[in-house]
């Protein structure tokens, strides 16, 4: 230092360390007194000359608001500056930190999450960099200039993280969309700090890395079939194609093409279709396709593409088959994206042990220990009784259930009967009506009842079926108290899961393998082993069962995902969530 600035660094340190001693002898000495002392430091001194400047919430609030694109993003402003005692957050002795230039790169490849680069580009940074490099002689204007840069990044910063973390649409505030599961809650303000090394955790947001590994996979998923569009798509199969194992037919060359790429198409005369669909600028050759044999290579690349697609994977190309082959690339990158955003909408993390029912996969997935432990078919509800998305905790297992029967089913289908002859009727379907639940209900006389005349308004009574063969839920029935009134349970119709399509219920689940996840349910609890599981059940006794913990359920509804061998599957929007979703995603 030279000895033309000793005198104002000697008073500078002075006043320091006065402050030091007071702040040290006044126990309400505030957190951002200290941070300003702490600036004061001779550490603080730079190069550049003077202490880093200051921000208040009156400038945050200013700055964020009258930018349309940061105006949302206001509140996680105010919580990560004042978490900071207002200093500046991308600086560090006047110099931008690395993870400034870090963010603007992931905001230039945000396509690769499918978000738009340009819904986050609001500011000219380079410009903004520019101009503070030619202030630096001007102590003045540089701070003005650090101190818009900075509240800039901040405002970009949450900008993308709230899409990216949180998602770019409210679930909630769409009906058509039907997404009731918990939310992600992640803090953005906390992983900014963890971005800039200030404080540590457990996820990837140092790296602007997603949460879950299953967003990742669909990430790289969604790169490799942005690749072969640029390519030129893959080719479509003729509406009349009907292929068996052994066929020949010229469309085997396009099918050839279609699952194991244009080198494994190779006839040897002719000239395949697809070849001329993928050079446009070339004259059509006059040949037609030659015929190839549908070989068992092929075979076993078409039962794949059905095991991927949940399809009976027979080899035979023709109905769905066909359908789900000529669906383009475009629409498979939509359907792609559409899932990332869900993952975005998933808590940060999910518990240790949990049960998972992913609605178009008609599958139960049982998870212990963050590892899945087994799965089981499960039946969901038709169109027009659509199982609900939402998630909960499972509380009871109950063994020799009663069914109760909902009102809608006593108006829409039992009246009729039940007018002509009640007595009869419920004594045919093993049923009763009782006042009151549980243990406390009493019967009543079924032709005490003006069924003709009864509505929602005026039933005071439970109809239901007694436990038995005959019951809907089976032998065992597992409770999530939910305002839905949706479980899991058992179902007598067993020969349903041998369909590929499982919409048939009401809206509840029914499960393939009940007795199994009774058993792994109450496995802590010695007094109900499978013995004692049967032995109730044959009892038709009703008896609830309560677990040791209460366990999360997640009823989610995922149309593509990718498995841990890199293999992506696809199901149909099979209630139309996709497209309620792309209409609020893609506009």
């Amino acid at each position: 230092m030279n000895e033309f600035h000793r005198p104002t660094f000697l008073t500078t340190f002075c006043c320091w360390l006065l402050g030091l001693l007071l702040c040290t002898s006044v126990v309400s000495c505030s957190q951002d007194q200290k941070a300003q002392l702490k600036e004061a430091l001779p550490g603080g001194f730079t190069k550049a000359g003077g202490a880093q400047p200051k921000l208040d919430s009156v400038y945050i609030v200013k700055y964020m608001s009258t930018e349309p694109k940061f105006k949302d993003q206001t509140e996680w402003a105010k919580k990560f500056y004042r978490e900071r005692g207002f200093r500046l957050g991308w600086f560090r002795n006047h110099e931008l930190v690395p993870q400034a230039r870090t963010l603007l790169g992931v905001i230039n490849k945000a396509a690769d999450e499918g978000l738009d680069p340009k819904e986050y580009k609001t500011k000219d940074f380079e410009k903004l960099f520019k101009d503070l490099e030619a202030a630096q002689g001007d102590s003045t204007k540089r701070n003005t200039l650090e101190k818009e840069i900075d509240v800039a990044l901040s405002g970009t910063y949450f900008n993308y993280a709230s899409d990216f973390y949180r998602g770019t649409v409210d679930p909630r505030a769409v009906k058509a969309i039907d997404w009731n599961v918990k939310r992600n809650k992640i803090k953005l303000h906390k992983a900014l700090m963890t971005i800039l090394k200030e404080r540590e955790s457990t996820y990837g947001y140092y790296d602007f890395e997603p949460l879950h590994p299953e967003y990742d996979r669909l990430k790289k998923a969604l790169a490799d079939y942005r690749a072969i569009q640029r390519n030129g798509g893959w080719p479509v199969l003729p509406a009349t194609t009907r292929l068996k194992p052994g066929a020949t037919s010229a469309a085997v060359a396009v099918l050839r093409t279609r699952l194991l790429g244009p080198d494994a198409a190779a006839p040897t005369t002719g000239t395949p279709a697809v070849a001329v669909a993928n050079n446009p600028g070339k004259p059509a050759a006059p040949a037609a396709p030659v015929a190839q044999a549908y070989d068992a290579e092929l075979v076993a690349a078409v039962k794949e593409f059905q095991a991927m697609n949940g399809l009976k994977p027979d080899g035979i190309v023709t109905g769905e088959t066909l359908r789900l082959l000529n669906i383009s690339v475009a629409q498979r990158i939509d359907q792609i994206t559409l899932n990332m955003e869900r993952w975005r909408w998933i808590p940060k993390k999910f518990e240790p042990n949990y049960l998972l029912v992913n609605i178009p996969e008609y599958t139960l997935h049982v998870v212990e220990e963050n590892k899945e432990k087994f799965t089981m078919p499960v039946i969901v509800g038709k169109t027009l009784n659509a199982t609900p998305v939402f998630s909960d905790k499972m509380e009871f297992v109950v063994l020799a259930p009663y069914w109760n029967v909902p009102f809608s089913i006593i108006d829409k289908e039992l009246r009729p009967k039940l007018v002509g002859n009640a007595q009869a009727t419920l004594d045919r379907l093993d049923m009763e009506v009782v006042k009151g639940w549980g243990a406390k209900a009493t019967p009543v006389d079924p032709n005490s009842i003006d069924w003709a005349n009864v509505s929602q308004k005026t039933w005071k009574y439970t109809l239901r079926r007694r436990p038995g063969p005959k019951n809907d839920l089976g032998d065992v029935k597992f409770i999530f108290p939910n305002s839905n009134d949706i479980y899991l349970h058992d179902t007598p119709h067993d020969e349903l899961f041998s369909q590929t399509k499982r919409g048939f219920s009401h809206g509840c689940v029914r499960v393939a393998e009940p007795i199994k996840l009774a058993e792994y349910l109450l496995r802590d609890k010695p007094d109900w082993d499978r013995t004692a599981i049967m032995d109730t059940i044959a009892g038709r006794r009703e008896k609830y069962v309560t677990l040791p913990e209460k366990l999360p359920v997640y009823l989610v509804y995922f149309t593509t995902w990718v498995d841990e061998a890199g293999k992506v599957h696809f199901r149909d929007d099979i209630y139309g969530h996709d497209k309620a979703l792309a209409k609020e995603y893609f506009n």
